[in-house]
């Protein structure tokens, strides 16, 4: 069980590197800033999977703030982006 949850892990950073790259060369600001809530989520989960793997639960109160404050980030982003606008 626990290969299986390494392999999620592996894939899930693989895929955090992608986004990476999207964040470096986004068209606008937009792009940017799903990719960086890509970060958000899929940073949640690998904190979650390596819980599971290492059985700390502890990560588990970083994996829940971790996603609270995601969100914050995004409503932040469309409050800035509507000031730069008017």
């Amino acid at each position: 069980m626990n290969t299986y949850l390494i392999g999620l892990t592996v894939l899930l950073l693989c895929t955090l590197l992608l986004g990476l790259v999207r964040v470096f060369s986004g068209p606008n600001r937009a792009d940017r800033m799903l990719a960086a809530q890509l970060f958000g989520t899929t940073g949640v989960a690998i904190i979650v999977l390596l819980a599971l793997i290492t059985d700390m639960t502890g990560l588990y109160d970083v994996a829940l703030v971790m996603a609270v404050l995601a969100p914050i980030t995004s409503v932040a982003f469309v409050h800035l982006a509507g000031d730069e606008q008017r």
